[in-house]
């Protein structure tokens, strides 16, 4: 299978280049650009979801269905965004995300229901699915820096919008719930400007995607291995984002501030801290060490659920090991898959938002049934289950 945009030598395996990770082409810039804006978004809701339940009528379940419904579709999405983009080229698809992240975040400030928010947010979800799908491999194949750079880089957006978010959330939060809706519209929308007059048009695929080549993708061991190990730590990851908010028991400013914190790690780890463990003590033993580490802070969580102060540190940490881990399994995935780059990161994404876009509502639930701190415990077994998953495909996973 060929791409519309020919990897380099050391795109394919997986070698840094030779220019400096800052040394991009305006194009790279542009879409590094629009992630941060992407991710902001996602940052700026968590800091009003307990505002939204309160103000609303709503319990902490449907709340969360705000974050579920987003997650469900942005995954089930991703089976056809190679269509899409291998069709409509590169740019095109990127614009159209952008496009429909706006509308939607936009209608859900308008709206005045939970139910109505829950809608919007699919929407957006698509929006948000059609954008990241292709946003990576736009960023990875036209770097001039090899893979590992770029996915640094697109890692750095990555922690950067999260944690620009959730600051900047707090702050519109204060105002209205109705506030970071309409920034994320806002940014979006700045967003869409910068990629349509930097980003050049880019042909589209030689070969037409078919909306089965993300399945056939998942018959590559390695692939799969990575992405169930994904969907297990996702349920943590998930949780301790769309849960944590509510036994914190802090307003919109001051959880912006705990995720603005959490969010800044994340960003400094996979930029700094992630390549020079990889280095050191390779891909896979770093990610078992991160993900143990991780389930010991999610254990941690549910046992000072009653703490803010706990709650509050350990969300910080937990942003360190993170940013380390997502960072390396996004190259992995890179490195270890054949074919296509997209199609490999569409089916990777399928596997892992579908399959834990469900924890926030199930996060909620269980705090509903049993008591606050369940879904911490819950969520530290899923990341630890994870480990097992990837130490039983390590076979596959000699490329990386």
């Amino acid at each position: 299978m060929r791409s519309a945009l020919k990897p380099t030598p050391e795109s394919d395996t997986g070698e840094e280049g030779q220019g400096s990770i800052l040394d991009q082409p305006k194009a790279v810039w542009a879409v590094a650009f629009a992630c941060v804006v992407a991710f902001m978004g996602l940052g700026l809701v968590d800091p009003i979801l307990p505002a939204l339940a309160s103000q609303l009528r709503a319990t902490s379940s449907q709340v969360e269905l705000v974050f579920t419904s987003y997650f469900l579709v942005t995954g089930m999405a991703m089976i056809v965004t190679g269509v899409v983009s291998s069709r409509l080229g590169h740019k095109t698809t990127l614009l159209t995300g952008l496009a429909l992240i706006v509308v939607f975040s936009a209608l859900a400030g308008l709206s005045g229901s939970i139910g109505g928010i829950v809608g919007f947010r699919a929407g957006w979800g698509l929006g948000n699915a059609l954008f990241i799908a292709t946003a990576l491999a736009v960023i990875v194949e036209l770097s001039s820096a090899g893979t590992e750079r770029a996915v640094i880089l697109h890692e750095a957006a990555l922690g950067l919008g999260i944690s620009v978010g959730p600051l900047l959330g707090g702050f519109l939060g204060d105002i209205s719930w109705r506030g970071p809706f309409f920034g994320v519209a806002v940014l979006m929308t700045i967003g869409f400007i910068a990629t349509f007059v930097l980003l050049p048009s880019i042909p589209t695929a030689e070969r037409k995607s078919s909306i089965l080549d993300p399945i056939r993708a998942l018959e590559h061991c390695g692939l799969l291995t990575l992405g169930l190990t994904a969907l297990c730590y996702n349920l943590g990851f998930f949780t301790l984002l769309a849960y944590t908010p509510f036994p914190l028991r802090l307003d919109a400013h001051g959880l912006g501030l705990v995720f603005f914190g959490w969010g800044v790690m994340l960003a400094i780890t996979s930029v700094f801290l992630a390549p020079r463990l990889q280095a050191r003590f390779g891909t896979l033993p770093t990610m078992y060490a991160m993900l143990a580490l991780l389930a010991l802070d999610l254990a941690l969580m549910g046992f000072g659920v009653d703490s803010r102060v706990v709650l509050a540190v350990a969300v910080i940490v937990g942003g360190a090991f993170l940013g380390v881990n997502n960072t390396l399994i996004t190259t992995a995935v890179l490195q270890a898959a054949p074919g296509e780059r997209p199609v490999a990161s569409a089916a990777y994404s399928f596997i892992r938002f579908v399959g834990g876009g469900a924890t926030p509502f199930v996060a909620g639930l269980l705090a509903e049934v049993f008591s606050p701190g369940i879904p911490f415990y819950v969520g530290a077994v899923s990341v630890a289950l994870s480990i097992l998953v990837l130490i039983s495909g390590r076979a596959y996973l000699q490329k990386i």
